[in-house]
């Protein structure tokens, strides 16, 4: 058996697919899938300690100061 991914554009399809699963055509597995984006800061919160963390902000610091001096 196959599995498929259906995006419902009108409420009208899921009574539709309902009935269909009431026939034992077909098995209906809700699920949503979340259109939301993780923010970034948590997405990456942790992954670099927080010693590399101040220099990478020193470092950044430095270059935008070396470009700043141009």
């Amino acid at each position: 058996m196959d599995t498929m991914l259906i995006q419902l554009n009108d409420k009208k399809a899921a009574a539709l697919l309902y009935e269909l699963e009431e026939l034992q055509i077909i098995k209906v597995l809700e699920e949503t899938i979340s259109t939301e984006k993780p923010k970034l800061s948590d997405k990456y919160r942790g992954i670099i300690s927080k010693e590399e963390g101040e220099k990478l902000i020193k470092h950044v610091q430095q270059m935008r100061n070396e470009w700043s001096s141009i």
